[in-house]
């Protein structure tokens, strides 16, 4: 038998909690990054009840709340209405999010909340038990930066998911949070490596210096490690891809032109970061950020945009 010594046994933290932002600061998403996903799961499907939730979804170890931001009155109840997200409120450079809940719902959005990475400060009463308990944490306000990424292998070496999530992971930091990582099934042209698959990169910045710095780098280690001539990187600054969409809907179903897609991004606010013909593919990839479960079906719909 070993004998265990708890600190707080009654506290896990989650790893890490974000806040994206739309530019007229009207909408976030709150990205809750947890260690015990069967509590993330149960808090999911109480907040889902929240009065400014517009929708959640899951991805691996991350929830992810699309809210109204403002302030709601809830209504808990026990079991069925246990806990939820009071309000979102986005003061300059930060977001100030609320959280209540009933008993053990209450310790989840009390200190398990506020002792998350990224959290810059926190209030909270006291939890647990029979208790009505209440918490705010206060978080870096974020933009969300969208890099889509393709040709970046060849015949004999490589592949462009592995070499796109391994920088992604070591420029992962405070300031550029690593979000998501989907690849996209695109439609098997003739000048393809083998799969026909572009990955798209999901961060979360918290200022244009950090957003510079991601970028850069993230050319960089391209033009360091890619093994192919014709390596395509496109970014996207915007809270949603829904523009993106009707590109990559052609792209996964039909062979497409480089100067097509230099067109479409120019006239939809995508910029060109590596010119080589695999920005075709590297465009069509922004629509299905966070979607790593739809994205490689070839006739997968988009019928909730972000």
């Amino acid at each position: 038998m070993k004998d265990i010594e708890l600190n707080d046994p009654y506290t896990t933290p989650y790893r890490g909690i974000y806040a994206i932002c739309d530019k007229n600061n009207e909408y976030a998403e709150i990205i809750e990054h947890c260690n015990c996903y069967g509590g993330a799961a149960w808090s999911k499907f109480h907040y889902s009840h929240s009065p400014l939730i517009i929708k959640t979804r899951s991805i691996g170890n991350m929830i992810r709340y699309l809210v109204k931001t403002g302030t709601s009155k809830l209504e808990l109840k026990p079991s069925t209405a246990a806990a939820g997200i009071e309000s979102v409120i986005v003061k300059e450079k930060e977001v100030h999010i609320t959280y209540a809940g009933l008993g053990g719902g209450g310790v989840g959005a009390t200190k398990c909340r506020a002792l998350a990475q990224g959290v810059l400060r926190y209030t909270y009463s006291e939890s647990g038990g029979g208790r009505a308990a209440k918490g705010t944490i206060v978080v870096p306000r974020r933009d969300r930066v969208l890099i889509g990424i393709d040709d970046t292998d060849s015949k004999e070496k490589g592949a462009t998911w592995t070499l796109t999530h391994n920088i992604a992971k070591e420029l992962d930091c405070p300031e550029s949070v690593y979000l998501s990582h989907s690849l996209v099934q695109l439609f098997p042209v003739s000048a393809r490596t083998q799969n026909c698959v572009s990955t798209v990169l999901e961060f979360g910045c918290v200022d244009n210096n950090s957003k510079k710095e991601l970028l850069e780098s993230i050319r960089a280690a391209l033009l360091k490690y890619s093994v192919s001539n014709e390596t395509g990187m496109v970014v996207l600054h915007q809270f949603n891809a829904d523009n993106i969409y009707p590109y990559s809907k052609k792209c996964r179903t039909s062979e497409l032109s480089k100067e097509y897609a230099i067109k479409y991004a120019k006239e939809n606010g995508v910029e060109i970061w590596i010119n080589g013909n695999g920005i075709i593919g590297a465009l069509a990839s922004l629509a299905w950020f966070s979607r790593p479960d739809d994205s490689i079906i070839m006739d997968a719909e988009i019928n909730d945009l972000q």
